[in-house]
């Protein structure tokens, strides 16, 4: 039996083997899937380990230290400087390091009918954020990304990076002085086609909560929150009663496993499939 897993400290409550172990049941496969919590001091000595198994995902705070484990790494991981995904063992005869969050998200703006190419609005640049403003900027989109003053250096960081990837790339920074965006410095009469949340307003246990005033909704088409639980975040419920279309961030989770097995095995799943395991995560949390 082949040994996957993910490596993540602490991993607490995980549906990565719940939906991985489904991917590889639609392969007719039955794998032994486990979560390695593992500190990040630990690393060192148990990744030896880890290269043993046919391959493994990565969570935090893991991420960006494990680069330095691998032998090589794709042109995804090479440009967010973050690995989530591993082949290795048996699978490869390197350890290359992969970052399938990406993809994850790119599918999830191509399943909601959305564009990056357009007016998006992005709440949020640390972590999985940083990924979304340059990949969306490289892709043509008009980019404006509402920050945190106190993340103002962050935020001209993410802006550095992307000039240096895409020149001409039209990104601004809108700075959030108060608790949401009725505290932002957002251009006056900004519209925006896509509304993407990069930060945990709105996540379980506080449910009540959103990001933004539904003000800032009118007139966007699309929403994607990367939030996943709870199943319909209070953004993603404002979003459609004002008539855009509205995706959480489940799909992510689940679209990023799905390219890990792509990368592993080369594997190929319908599209019912896949959103058939969305449905049931969603109604696990």
């Amino acid at each position: 039996m082949r040994k996957f897993g993910i490596l993540g400290h602490p991993l607490g409550h995980s549906l990565s083997p719940q939906i991985h172990e489904r991917l590889f049941a639609l392969d007719g496969e039955k794998v032994d899937y486990q979560m390695y919590d593992i500190p990040p001091e630990e690393l060192q000595s148990k990744f030896d380990f880890l290269a043993g198994l046919d391959g493994f995902n990565i969570t935090i705070p893991h991420k960006v230290s494990i680069i330095d484990f691998c032998d090589r790494l794709d042109e995804g991981a090479q440009r967010y400087r973050s690995v989530n995904c591993i082949k290795c063992g048996a699978n490869s005869p390197e350890k290359v390091g992969y970052n399938t969050d990406v993809i994850g998200f790119t599918k999830s703006i191509a399943a909601l009918g959305a564009s990056l190419d357009s007016n998006v609005l992005l709440i949020g640049c640390g972590g999985v954020g940083r990924m979304m403003a340059i990949e969306t900027a490289l892709s043509g989109g008009n980019l404006t990304i509402a920050a945190l003053k106190s993340d103002q250096p962050l935020a001209e960081e993410v802006v550095k990076e992307i000039k240096a990837l895409k020149p001409d790339a039209q990104v601004r920074i809108a700075y959030i002085s108060g608790a949401s965006l009725d505290h932002c410095d957002l251009p006056e009469g900004a519209k925006f086609d896509l509304l993407v949340n990069a930060c945990p307003v709105g996540m379980y246990p506080k449910v009540d909560r959103m990001p933004c005033t539904p003000a800032v909704l009118d007139g966007v088409s699309y929403v994607f929150d990367a939030v996943y639980n709870p199943k319909v975040t209070l953004l993603a419920k404002t979003a459609r009663e004002k008539g855009a279309k509205a995706m959480t961030g489940m799909a992510m989770l689940v679209l990023q496993a799905v390219a890990a097995h792509e990368i592993w095995d080369g594997a190929s799943y319908k599209t019912e499939d896949v959103n058939k395991i969305i449905s049931d995560m969603e109604d696990l949390i």
